[in-house]
């Protein structure tokens, strides 16, 4: 049996898609679609917000604890900022609904899965019609 593409753990072969211990058989999937999500703003935000509202209140009180622990927040969630990844998901569509087959921050692997899914889809449609 030939594999059109083999990489990082995934496959897609003349049947079927196989990645992160999912199989999802050709024949069910209806469409792939690659969704892009962006970093989470609302936790980074807040977390920095309440420490500088905690700095703040440690300063007018006079406060060494509260203080730090503001500053200390402050930078937990500036590092809650830079840690995050944009990431980028195949999603699979069958007649069961939607899922996730695949989540990595490379935009282009997971465009090769995808492009890799909708190929192997063409060319079993393609050998169905000449039989």
């Amino acid at each position: 049996m030939e594999t059109p593409f083999n990489d990082r753990g995934v496959s897609v072969t003349r049947n079927a898609l196989s990645s992160a211990g999912q199989v999802f058989p050709l024949r069910d999937i209806v469409s792939v679609q690659v969704v892009t999500v962006q970093k989470n703003k609302v936790l980074p935000i807040t977390i920095s917000v309440l420490g500088l509202v905690g700095a703040i209140v440690g300063g007018l009180l006079r406060s060494p604890a509260g203080m730090v622990c503001g500053a200390m927040l402050i930078v937990v969630g500036w590092l809650t900022w830079v840690t995050q990844d944009i990431t980028h998901r195949l999603m699979v569509q069958t007649a069961n609904g939607e899922r996730e087959a695949l989540s990595s921050v490379d935009r282009e692997f997971v465009e090769r899965v995808g492009a890799a899914v909708n190929e192997a889809k063409g060319a079993a449609a393609a050998a169905a019609q000449k039989v």
